[in-house]
């Protein structure tokens, strides 16, 4: 049989109804694979006992019948971005020393309710900002697949940590979350898969503000099922979060056919870069012609505002930090530092209480805000970010996905990149984009560079319309056949 912590959800499932294992075995399976695999720094808490719990809570479920959740007995990681009651959150940052939440984030509520068995908070980079998981207080984060190449690998960010425990069997699965490509960007450094679904399709309540008109909730899965499957269990409306679509949660695995026939597949010409490395061409060109080998049409759509979605990003997204992280001043909770005076304890606080990355960009979006500054920056890029999100909506008058590279690179070594902000910047050049029109993107593992390392190509949906991208992304899961993993040769 499959190792316990070799398996995707849907197998899992299989298994658990059958009676193959329980939900217990599958538990510890996981607890004894995330103690084994401490070295990739990919949890900052471990909840073992809450694991175990929850795994035989779900075993009584279903030996007396009860009614049993998508993800019942399913254990995976949750980012420690979303609040859990009585465990610790921290969001990477020493800010937050010793903040346990007395209240559930809506997310990590719904999986609760769905059965799921969480085994820990996963590292990120602190407060989400982050492209490499290196910004954690924490520590960084490792790929699993350096071991492959012998060398310490970023797993992405900032949701890395999620990302490596999937890809190292530390996790079935876990929650990320993805500001500017958060979920995306990290899924195809680790050869998984990573979903962010339309801005409103998953609750924001509970979960700790990055940028507050861009951060959605998604699952980083090792199957395009898998994430159809997740997604439908983390999803819904809330009338906690005012943001939140009022509108029912479709069944996202049903939607999954393999049928992609006439299906028309826009190519945008604005992301063929100079410069490009040309192992992300020739993936994308294959990826091309995959999708036709299916009985997709493809058509070339122009994105032309593309070239200002990152500085749009890197204005808006700290102009909302800056606000959203004001909050954290040393009286109510987390770090407290003293000084001489109020100010004083402030200053202390924030100075020691946050790291670098996020200092940075506090500073940026304050000076974005200020007076004088505020026309000529914050609302020119909010104009901009409309002009972005109407490209998209011209091109799927046309087209049914667009699709893209995930990243423009593999993953790169820890340490590498890291004294130049812009450099770290430009990893995410191919997911801001569909982060700033609020539309859902997937990351796909489709192959491997010269060097073995993952690959992975982006598919991007329309406006609530995941059913139908999980389809089209399942179509190009088959055609690429990645079955690689972390420890395999090859």
């Amino acid at each position: 049989m499959t190792k316990l912590n070799d398996m995707d959800i849907a197998t899992a499932r299989d298994g658990l109804n059958k009676g193959d294992f329980s939900a217990a075995e599958l538990a510890e399976a996981y607890i004894q694979a995330m103690q084994a695999g401490r070295d990739l720094n990919a949890y900052i808490t471990e909840t073992p006992e809450v694991a175990l719990e929850r795994a035989r809570e779900s075993d009584e479920r279903r030996a007396k019948g009860d009614h049993l959740g998508a993800m019942e007995g399913i254990p995976i990681a949750m980012k420690d971005l979303f609040c859990t009651e009585g465990v610790l959150t921290t969001a990477g940052s020493h800010i937050l020393d010793g903040f346990t939440p007395a209240y559930e984030s809506t997310v990590s509520a719904n999986l609760r309710s769905a059965g799921a068995v969480m085994l820990g908070k996963a590292n990120l980079d602190e407060f989400a900002m982050g492209s490499a998981n290196i910004t954690s207080y924490y520590g960084p984060v490792k790929n699993p697949w350096g071991l492959k190449v012998g060398k310490d690998l970023v797993p992405g960010g900032s949701s890395g940590g999620s990302a490596a425990a999937v890809s190292g069997g530390l996790a079935m699965a876990a929650t990320g979350t993805d500001t500017g490509g958060s979920i995306r960007q990290p899924a195809s450094f680790c050869g998984i898969v990573g979903l962010k679904p339309t801005y409103g399709r998953c609750s924001r309540w509970g979960v700790v503000a990055f940028a507050s008109s861009l951060d959605q909730a998604g699952p980083m899965t090792q199957t395009v099922r898998d994430a159809a499957i997740m997604l439908g269990a983390m999803a819904g409306f809330d009338p906690k979060d005012s943001t939140s679509a009022p509108i029912e949660t479709p069944d996202f695995e049903a939607a999954i056919t393999g049928d992609v026939k006439g299906k028309t597949i826009g190519i945008p010409k604005e992301y063929r870069m100079d410069g490009m490395d040309p192992e992300i061409q020739a993936m994308w060109d294959q990826g091309i012609e995959w999708l036709k080998a299916a009985g997709c049409n493809v058509k070339d759509v122009s994105l032309p505002h593309t070239k200002y979605a990152l500085p749009t990003y890197y204005i808006v997204a700290p102009a909302e930090a800056s606000a959203n992280l004001a909050r954290y001043d040393g009286v109510r909770y987390g770090l407290r530092v003293p000084g001489d005076s109020l100010d004083d304890m402030y200053m202390n606080t924030r100075g020691e209480g946050f790291g670098d990355e996020v200092q940075r960009r506090i500073l940026i979006g304050t000076y974005a805000l200020s007076s004088g500054y505020y026309d000529a920056y914050y609302i020119k890029a909010q104009k901009v970010r409309t002009l972005i999100s109407n490209d998209f909506k011209t091109a799927f008058e046309d087209v049914d996905a667009i699709l893209t590279p995930t990243a423009p690179s593999a993953a790169f070594g820890i340490g590498e990149n890291q004294d130049d902000p812009v450099a770290m910047y430009l990893n995410d050049v191919f997911t801001v984009p569909t982060s700033l029109a609020g539309l859902p993107g997937i990351s796909v593992p489709t192959g491997l560079s010269s060097g073995g390392l993952p690959l992975g190509l982006q598919l991007i949906g329309r406006a609530f319309g995941e059913g139908e991208l999980l389809n089209i992304a399942s179509a190009l899961e088959t055609a690429a056949a990645f079955n690689h993993k972390p420890g395999q040769e090859g």
